[in-house]
């Protein structure tokens, strides 16, 4: 699976970043129901963005503009979220090489940084973590995978 590797001159935990594809995810919440969402949508696709995934009749799209994603959720999250996705690439194909979710967590926690949520160290394949940025907004690193 590529575990553990990374790019001459730069540590494992820079690398699989680097190699996975990242997006924001923005909650979003209009009391008066979808109009708020929808609008948020239009002004996107009015800078270029199109949809790539989900389902608007569930309150959940991704828009991408070229590599770039955003997604959006209405009252699923309780924060905007950044989100990692180690294993894919920017059309959420898989990638030939990356670090595994749970060597970058062992990596991160032996430098200090406290894990919101966990990944089973103990697993392979799909699995996901969390950290909190200062401002105590979600950061997941999630692998598909």
């Amino acid at each position: 699976m590529g575990a553990g590797r990374s790019t001459p001159g730069r540590s494992a935990a820079t690398a699989s970043v680097s190699k996975g594809a990242k997006h924001g995810t923005w909650r979003v919440f209009d009391q008066l129901g979808c109009q708020g969402y929808r609008g948020f949508e239009e002004d996107l696709r009015k800078v270029g963005f199109k949809v790539f995934a989900g389902d608007a009749s569930q309150n959940w799209l991704i828009l991408k503009n070229g590599d770039h994603a955003i997604g959006l959720f209405q009252v699923v999250f309780e924060k905007n979220i950044l989100t990692v996705n180690l294993g894919w690439d920017s059309n959420a194909e898989k990638v030939a090489s990356f670090t595994d979710v749970r060597d970058l967590q062992r990596q991160l926690k032996a430098q200090g940084v406290q894990l919101h949520q966990q990944a089973d160290e103990s697993t392979t394949g799909p699995a996901s973590f969390v950290a909190l940025d200062p401002d105590g907004n979600p950061i997941l690193v999630d692998q598909h995978v």
